[in-house]
């Protein structure tokens, strides 16, 4: 099963990509479906496509749900 997991974009990459942090985990994902992305926004992200941008305060408190479900979501649960 594949979680949408809100993750920090940490570095604009060219050719519309971007790195994200998600726990200390970072990986490279593609900004082609969501328009307007800056380094420190939170982007919901599956099968390695950002597919919205979301509020820093929604991202924080989904983050805390999961971790409080018991989820791992320093990566291991994410699809990449």
């Amino acid at each position: 099963m594949c979680l949408a997991i809100p993750t920090r974009v940490v570095e604009l990459l060219p050719d519309n990509q971007a790195l994200v942090d998600l726990g200390g985990v970072r990986k490279a994902i593609s900004l082609e479906l969501v328009d307007d992305v800056a380094v420190g926004d939170y982007v919901i992200i599956h099968v390695g496509y950002a597919l919205t941008r979301l509020d820093p305060d929604e991202a924080a408190r989904t983050l805390a749900l999961m971790a409080e479900a018991g989820l791992d979501v320093g990566g291991a649960g994410a699809c990449p």
